[in-house]
């Protein structure tokens, strides 16, 4: 199981990388959107509009790197899919990808915003594993998003109409968490219960995934 689920794992990444202008499409629109708000915004924002910005752009981030996931794949393509591999293996190799590429798209979406809005952070790296942290859940939530659209004639808007609602209580705690990171005093244990919190909502959308997708998969 685990060296197919590493194949698999492997076939997207030799796929996004042979598609290169998808992958510069994401990290162009990450950058523009960074640089409108940049320019939108004469002075550096303060703390809390520069949370609340990060998180937002975070969002629409992920909603335009995880929609292709499920979306690209043909008929054909699953049909062949189904002959060689089980739904549980399937969907955790697309959980995998999809943490990747957000959390490689989440680091940078940081750096762009201290490069054009400053770092108002007093505990940089505890900001930077909240974000990966986030980045990990949102990329979870969007990619079982992405195979119910998949499976309701290819329609992409459908991830953006299922997908909000499912991850606005994980986005408010993810900024009610990254908060902490801008005090220069906070409580270890407070900012512990909520990661955990947050880690342990990522492993029930995982645990939802395994169970629910082979449903979608004899479809």
């Amino acid at each position: 199981m685990f060296q197919r689920v590493l194949a698999l794992l492997k076939k997207d990444i030799l796929l996004e990388l042979r598609q290169k202008h998808m992958l510069y499409g994401i990290l162009l629109y990450v950058a523009a959107t960074i640089f409108v708000i940049y320019l939108s915004i004469p002075n550096s924002p303060d703390a809390i509009i520069w949370n609340s910005l990060f998180w937002i752009i975070q969002l629409f981030i992920c909603v335009n790197a995880v929609a292709k996931s499920f979306l690209q794949e043909g008929r054909g393509r699953m049909l062949y899919f189904y002959t060689l591999v089980s739904p549980v293996e399937f969907i955790i190799s697309k959980l995998l990808y999809n943490a990747l590429l957000m959390l490689a798209m989440s680091l940078i979406a940081l750096v762009l915003f201290f490069i054009f809005l400053g770092n108002p952070l007093a505990n940089t790296l505890s900001f930077a594993g909240i974000v990966l942290l986030g980045g990990l859940g949102i990329s979870l939530v969007f990619t079982i998003m992405s195979a119910l659209a998949a499976k309701a004639q290819q329609n992409a808007a459908l991830i953006a109409i299922l997908g909000f609602p499912v991850i606005l209580p994980e986005l408010l705690l993810l900024m009610k968490l990254s908060k902490a990171a801008f005090a220069e005093v906070f409580r270890e244990g407070a900012l512990m219960q909520m990661a955990g919190l947050t880690l342990a909502m990522d492993g029930l959308v995982v645990l939802l995934a395994i169970i629910l997708y082979p449903y979608l998969w004899k479809e």
